[in-house]
């Protein structure tokens, strides 16, 4: 029996960064495969949800969650984030390969970098990011 085909995605975003929000805003003018919903991670909206992923954790990580319930987090999920947009499906499917993980890599490094120097006054101490209590919520 084959695996049911992913019919939508639900990408938690980090509201309070700003490359974060820039991305989110690119993805939604995409041309779309799959079905996405941008939801701010931490969110009331998130949280309800999914009660029973670590939300904490979707404030420090991208973390993807598709119709069937897969959790995609770190390198796979920026690679599925592009796999369901139409003009990125091959250089996704590439992306995931041996030959094109180095490249997601440096990708992630650099910006996890970038939001390190820019969010830095968004911790609610000890490096806790805020959650976000929904008045960062964008339609779409």
């Amino acid at each position: 029996m084959s695996p049911l085909p992913v019919r939508g995605l639900t990408i938690l975003y980090d509201a309070h960064c700003s490359l974060c929000v820039h991305l989110r805003n690119w993805l939604l003018r995409q041309r779309k495969l799959v079905p996405l919903t941008l939801v701010p991670a931490g969110s009331v909206e998130a949280r309800r949800r999914f009660p029973s992923l670590d939300h904490y954790r979707t404030l420090r990580e991208i973390t993807v969650i598709g119709d069937k319930g897969q959790v995609y987090g770190g390198p796979a999920a920026w690679v599925v984030c592009l796999w369901a947009l139409a003009d990125y499906r091959s250089k996704a499917h590439w992306l995931a390969t041996p030959a094109g993980a180095p490249f997601v890599r440096v990708t992630m490094l650099a910006a996890a970098k970038y939001r390190d120097a820019t969010t830095a006054g968004a911790t609610a101490g000890a490096g806790v990011p805020v959650p976000c209590d929904d008045r960062c919520a964008a339609p779409g």
